[in-house]
């Protein structure tokens, strides 16, 4: 379990942007600004709104594709994960042979942002690297109490684990390798990512193609233990096509998609089509589960947990891709107390919210996979 911490809000850093792909050089300056989180008063309830002046633009003509994943680091640095793939020819005119424009070229794969929404740094090249050297089809990311950054392959099947400047560490999982749910040695989609800072476990939502919650030492990388819906043992067989808003909530996991601890040891896991947030026992016993919009077709409603920085991390947020929407939900009882956002492309709004994180005064930051493609600040503030 995590202790609860207040971290100081601001970390400044000089930037100097190279070329795109290459970690951007920074100077640690050692000079924090404190701020204490965003303190609500008693009964009040969180509500957001967008900051339009968050991020700054980025360097050397970057350009992001589908954002599949945000983390705030214990600096209140926001570190992103995107998709070039999902780039056009028309958005990336710079880099086509011969270039038919001016503007613009794939950001890196992995980039952080400080605090006020400069870039500290990218990697990741697809155009430069070996596969067995970045992360290919990048999503979840968490940022370890080490500041080893770990990041999920969705479609290859594996978990790397960096140095903050993107060397690689380790490898859980093998490219394009997937034996099932019941397997300890290989993964199959892997989505989100948490790291137990007292024990170092790594939890992962092992969920587009297995359907289960994985757990593995994370200085070696040795499976531990694993668990599928209500703390049962994953059955493959079963097809989220199979789900029923009028029945009863399927006994296996149709998307395991995101997962976040909590500082008294439990675990937040997002069924993203089984629309449904399930809590356990960091050991994988079945506590309790809350429905989110049950009607939810196509992609589903539970995509990315966030818990409120506060000591008893009272309120839930729950990114909806579908509905395009952010959920607050109350944590003692998974009671949805509030919601923001809806679609479109305009400042506040979403289109496939898929990537959240929250910062130490509470404010959330959201990526979007779809033609959005772009990360946005949302102050945190409350009412009676």
């Amino acid at each position: 379990m995590r202790d609860s911490k207040t971290i100081p809000g601001l970390v400044l850093y000089c930037v100097f942007p190279f070329a795109a792909g290459a970690c951007v050089g920074v100077t640690d300056s050692d000079v924090g600004i404190a701020q204490s989180p965003t303190t609500l008063a008693a009964g009040d309830i969180p509500t957001f709104q967008v900051d339009p002046s968050w991020p700054n633009e980025m360097p050397n003509l970057w350009i992001l594709g589908s954002v599949t994943s945000v983390f705030v680091d214990s600096k209140n640095h926001v570190w992103i994960t995107h998709l070039p793939e999902t780039l056009t020819p028309e958005e990336t005119s710079a880099v086509q042979d011969p270039p038919i424009g001016e503007c613009c070229v794939p950001a890196p794969v992995v980039i952080e942002f400080d605090a006020d929404g400069n870039v500290v740094q990218g990697w990741g090249d697809p155009s430069t690297q070996d596969v067995s050297e970045f992360p290919r089809n990048a999503h979840g990311l968490f940022i370890d109490h080490n500041d080893h950054v770990w990041i999920g392959t969705f479609r290859h099947h594996r978990v790397m684990k960096f140095t903050r400047s993107g060397q690689l560490l380790m490898t859980i999982g093998e490219y394009d390798n997937n034996r099932g749910s019941n397997d300890p040695n290989f993964l199959g989609g892997p989505a989100g990512i948490w790291v137990d800072p007292e024990d170092n476990e790594v939890f992962i939502a092992d969920g587009y193609r297995n359907r289960r919650v994985v757990v593995y030492d994370g200085e070696t990388g040795d499976y531990l233990r694993h668990w599928g819906a209500y703390g049962e043992m994953p059955d493959d067989s079963y097809s989220y096509t199979e789900r029923d808003s009028e029945g009863a909530p399927p006994r296996q996991f149709s998307t395991v998609h995101g997962l976040v601890g909590s500082d008294d040891g439990l675990m937040y896991v997002a069924d993203r089509r089984g629309n449904r947030i399930q809590v356990f026992q960091q050991s994988g016993e079945f506590v309790t589960e809350k429905v989110i919009a049950p009607e939810t077709l196509a992609s589903g409603s539970a995509f990315v947990i966030a818990l409120s920085p506060d000591e008893n991390q009272e309120w839930v947020y729950l990114a909806d891709g579908t509905n395009h929407k952010v959920w607050v939900l109350h944590r003692a009882d998974l009671e949805i107390v509030g919601q923001f956002g809806r679609g479109g492309r305009q400042m506040g709004q979403f289109l496939r919210p898929h990537g959240m994180g929250i910062d130490s005064h509470g404010n959330l930051y959201v990526g979007e996979a779809s033609t959005g493609r772009r990360v946005q600040k949302f102050t945190v503030s409350g009412t009676q």
